[in-house]
């Protein structure tokens, strides 16, 4: 899929609202340059395309007390029928997984999921996990220390 090509005033809008999505459009114009209206209107093709997805908070997980962030590769049993499908409805539903990727290499799918404890952790694979037909094999990895997370798109290479 090729990039959909903005011009500064919309990549200004999206450093701006990547920084601070509680922005007021006025606080917003005058940031990037243009008033309000001109400014709301951008915003709005951006919703309307897809380039803005949605507007959310970032919460602290610890501070929640979701402690242990960890990545599971997920290997499916490839005579299964509907396995993908079964295994991607399953994951979809399940709050603790907050990330799930296909992916090449060894595993099937990536998957970042946060929890209370390890302890947690161990009953959410036996109880959610492998309870899904489909899985095979799980390969995990427990975070010792978060180096950096970041939710922000890089819009250099924007044209």
């Amino acid at each position: 899929m090729a990039a959909i090509k903005l011009d500064r005033h919309e990549k200004g809008i999206l450093a701006a609202l990547q920084e601070n999505a509680r922005l007021t459009m006025q606080e917003l114009g005058d940031t990037v340059g243009l008033s309000a209206s001109p400014c709301w209107r951008r915003v709005r093709s951006m919703e309307e395309i897809g380039v803005i997805r949605r507007y959310t908070v970032q919460l602290d997980p610890r501070k929640l007390g979701l402690g242990e962030c960890v990545f599971a590769h997920v290997t499916l049993e490839r005579h299964k029928e509907n396995a993908v499908d079964q295994f991607e409805t399953a994951i979809a539903a399940m709050p603790e997984v907050l990330e799930c990727f296909a992916v090449t290499g060894d595993a099937d799918y990536l998957l970042r999921i946060v929890v209370p404890t390890t302890e947690d952790y161990g009953r959410f694979l036996s109880e959610r996990i492998f309870s899904i037909p489909a899985v095979s094999h799980v390969k995990s990895s427990v975070t010792l220390k978060e180096v950096k997370f970041e939710t922000r798109l890089p819009l250099d290479h924007l044209e």
